[in-house]
Parts: C-alpha cells; structure tokens; sequence
C-alpha cells in the first residue's frame, strides 16, 4: 500500500503527531466559545487568542499579528468609555501577577462586556494571564427595557390610584359645590346691584367658581370627565387657538405653527384637546422666562412595532401627533418622572396649581392617546401627543353658533331624581323658578312610585347617574314602560359606567356635569324636550 503522507510531516502514532492533533483540537475547542479569550505571558507578549476575541474587539490583523499586547491595548482604549480606567485596572492586574478580577466595560457605541481576569499557572507557578470578555450588550438592553418597563408600570399604578382618589373627591365635591354656587345664584338673583352684600355674595361665587374649575381637572386627570368627542382636524384645533395662545404666552415668546399636509382626522373633544393645548403652552412659557420660541407642529405618523416598543404601553399603528416644543429651562431626569403627577410643580408657591401637565395626561389618555415627553436641561422641552387616526369625514363646524331655545310650552312637568337632600332641594328650586311643575324623588323606587301615582304627563325624567340599589341608567329603563313619553336628562359630578364607555357618552345621551348653573340647565332642558326622544336600551 502506498503512503501518501509526506516525507517530513509528522507521521500517525507519533509523539509530535499526537501533539499536532491536540493543539488543533484546543484551537478548535477555543474558537467554538462565545467568549473571548486572550493569553498573555509575564512580558506582555500576546500567547494566544480565539477568533471571538478578534470579532469583539475588531483589533486589525496587523496589530494581533504583532504579538505585542501594549499595541493591542492603545487600540482598544478608544472604544471603551472610561479609558483611564480600564488602563489603570490592567496596570494593576500586571503588577499583581497573582490577582483575580472582575470587571464591566462600557462601550462608546452601547455594547457591554462582562471581563474576567486570572493568572496562568503552570506546576503552580505564574506564567501569564488569561482575559476572557463576554457580550452581554443584549442581556444588558433587555434588562434595562425590563427596568424601565417595571418603573412605568409602578407609575401607572400610582397615578392610577390617584386618580381615583381625586375622581372620588371630585365626585363629593362637586355635589357641594352644586349646593354652594346654586343658592349663591339664588341669593343674587334677589340683591339689587347697589345692595352692600352683593359683592360678598359675588366673591363667594368667585370662589365657587375657581373650586369648581379645581375639580374639573382633578376628573380629567383621573379620566372620570364626560367627553364629547367627534372627528377633528387637529389643524383647525391649532389655528382656532393659535391667536388665542400670542396674547396668552406673550410678547417675548416668538409662537410658531408648522401643520401637517394632508393631516389624518382623529376622534377627541375638541374642548379639551383646546385645553390640552393651552395648558402645555402656559407651561412652556413659565419655562421660558426671559422669552423664546414657542412651537406647535401636527404629522401623520405611522409607528411599527419597533416604533412603538420604544414607548412603554404604547400599540402600534396610524397616529397623528400633535408636538408642543420649547426652548426654555428644560428639565432633569428625576423632574421628567413626577411631571403628570397632581399638585406636582417646580414653580415657586402661588404660581401654579401643579394640575396643567396632569389634566393633559388624563385628556390624552381618555382620548385612547399617548403623551410622552423629552427634555434637557438648558435646552428646552417638547411634549408629542399621539391620537390614533380615523379613517372618517369630519364632523360639523366646531363653534357653530346653537340655535335659540324654543318657546317653551306652559305645564310641563318634571321628574327629578337625587339621593342628595341639599343637591335635590337646590334643584327643585331652579326649576320651579324657571317655572316647571316638579316631581321630587330620592331614588329609583320613589321615583317609579310617583309615576305610576302622577295622573298628568312627565315630560322629562331629571335623574343623577349614581344612586344607591338603583342607577340612573336602569331608572330610565323601567320608566320606558310606563311612561313611554317622558324624555331623560342624566346629571352627575363624574362619570359612570351606566351611562358612559371609558368616559365617553353614548350616542343620543344627554348629560349634565355638576356643577352647573341655572342657565345651563334651563338650555340643556330645552335641548333635550326640543328633541326627539331615544328609546331606551
């Protein structure tokens, strides 16, 4: 048989043969690691390494092919972020031959190594050392999203519960203020302008007035506000309050609007994304002390699902933004957590309730939106809201004159329904004021009573959403059957899901917020009997 193996290559079965075979087969075992693995001598003189070393350092071939480690490690300097430091822990480690280390090396371009360093010991002796480097850049990145996912999620929650401690003190509140601002009207009604009381009178009202406004910011953050919403044009909202926002923010504020071509239509109520906006613009202007530029912008933008993940809680698909941006103080990181919270204001006391940025969040967010913002110090601030966007027309002019109220026929009665004792009798004096024939209840069960015992018509059934065994919503059901004429008005200091979707009216729904005044009520009656009547679900 002929042998083919070279005269001077090692032949099988030999001692350099089987030498040959070993060193291929702990190359083969190094280069097959995820890790990178460099070995060095006491000298600094580069032993050996793996192929992963090579491809996580993207050291030239060059300067590996040199062998010198001191050439390898000014090349690598420049990569990391803290150069020094790195130098420094290998100068150690090198007079320390004996040492064991660990260690994490941040990189400019965001990767992260983990890198371990231990002697080389042959017969227990030092001979050099071995670096091994691991990529944990993902792992790393992955926890970071975990983080910050675990951080959003626990400010959710504490707004959430928040929310709902403010949505149910606004609830009581408003039932007072009803009481307050009613007989406060009622007082005035029967002072003449020269009468010396009539300025205290006006200053409680005043009073009311800013309590009540108080009140409406604290539903909308907690997103317990009744909205009416319908298809906008979020470049008519901008332009409707464009000339509104000049005189608000000021001379030394430069106010700039750049809208959207082709803009997508949204479903909001357009009052409150008005509010929305006015309220980012007054906080930008505070941002702003010495003047700057102030700027509004509108886009159609698609986010895909990298988009989105880069928002925690935020879905993908068709948006437009509306962006708020300024060029004022900005603000720090720890700041940019607590801005959405109530009460919370970097402003110096008695310069802001704390409640405009959260009043936006809850706005945006019962909208089905998103509001995010980013920030730098001494470089300013821009808030982007994202609604989603709806393929439909838009719905009529926003501030159509309404038509006047009709005539209003004589003997028209009305069924009034209020678990409050003080909210009730205020009421039922508006009403007769306005001249209706009233029926008082205190509930369901009283209220279905009197119907059945009244001999004439009710025309309209006044009831408050939230009672005890039975809601506002289920009273009109049942009086449907009985009294199949009569026309509903629901009336409430926050929303319920009786009669609301996620804060939304249902169509054909006539709703009241609390507190309201004599002429609103007066307007909203003459609405709803002016109108055909819904029947009931």
């Amino acid at each position: 048989m002929r042998d083919d193996t070279p005269s001077d290559a090692p032949r099988p079965g030999t001692t350099e043969h089987q030498l040959n075979e070993t060193i291929s087969l702990l190359r083969a075992t190094l280069d097959s690691t995820a890790d990178g693995i460099l070995v060095v001598d006491r000298e600094g003189k580069i032993v050996s390494f793996n192929l992963r070393f090579l491809e996580m350092w993207r050291i030239p071939e060059p300067i590996i092919a040199s062998r010198d480690d001191s050439q390898a490690l000014g090349f690598v300097l420049d990569q990391v972020r803290d150069p020094e430091a790195f130098l420094a822990k290998v100068r150690e480690l090198y007079n320390q031959p004996d040492a064991e280390s660990f260690d994490v090396l941040e990189f400019k371009d965001g990767r992260t190594f983990e890198r371990y360093s231990r002697p080389q010991r042959v017969a227990e002796v030092s001979v050099g050392r071995v670096w091994s480097f691991r990529d944990v850049s993902a792992r790393r990145q992955a926890e970071e999203a975990l983080r910050r996912n675990e951080e959003h999620l626990r400010q959710i929650s504490k707004l959430e519960a928040i929310g709902q401690l403010a949505g149910g003190i606004a609830h009581d509140f408003n039932n007072l203020l009803m009481v307050i601002k009613g007989y406060t009207q009622l007082i005035l009604s029967d002072l003449t302008p020269a009468d010396p009381l009539r300025r205290n009178v006006e200053e409680i009202q005043k009073a009311s007035d800013r309590a009540a406004t108080l009140t409406q910011q604290l539903l909308a953050f907690s997103r317990r506000q009744v909205l009416q919403p319908r298809v906008l044009d979020l470049n008519v909202i901008v332009a409707d309050v464009e000339r509104i926002l000049q005189r608000l923010i000021g001379e030394d504020v430069n106010l700039a609007c750049f809208p959207g071509q082709a803009l997508g239509r949204v479903l909001a109520d357009p009052n409150q994304i008005e509010q929305v906006l006015m309220n980012l613009a007054v906080n930008a202007r505070d941002a702003m002390p010495r003047g700057g530029r102030l700027t509004i912008e509108t886009q159609n933008v698609d986010l895909d699902d990298a988009a989105a993940a880069r928002h925690v809680g935020m879905k993908p698909g068709p948006f437009v933004m509306l962006a708020v941006s300024d060029n004022g103080l900005g603000m720090d990181a720890k700041t940019q957590t607590h801005i959405f919270d109530p009460f919370f204001t970097t402003k110096e006391q008695g310069k802001g309730t704390g409640l405009g940025l959260s009043t936006a969040y809850g706005i945006v967010k019962q909208s089905g939106g998103y509001i995010f913002v980013q920030s730098e110090v001494g470089r300013g601030s821009a808030f982007k809201i994202y609604l989603p966007r709806v393929e439909r027309a838009t719905d009529e002019p926003l501030h159509a004159v309404p038509p006047p109220p009709a005539a209003r026929p004589a003997e028209e009665t009305i069924l009034l329904v209020e678990d409050e004792e003080m909210v009730r009798e205020l009421v039922r004096q508006l009403l007769v004021q306005q001249g209706y024939t009233v029926l008082t209840a205190s509930g369901g069960a009283e209220a279905l009573t009197l119907c059945q015992r009244h001999p004439g018509p009710i025309h309209l059934l006044l009831t408050d959403v939230v009672m005890p065994q039975m809601s506002g919503r289920e009273l009109s059901i049942f009086l449907a059957s009985i009294r199949p004429e009569a026309r509903v008005l629901y009336m409430s200091g926050y929303t319920d899901d009786a009669i609301v979707h996620h804060g939304v009216l249902e169509p054909g729904t006539a709703f009241i917020q609390k507190p309201f005044t004599p002429e609103a009520l007066e307007a909203m009656i003459r609405k709803v009997l002016g109108s055909p009547r819904k029947p009931a679900a």
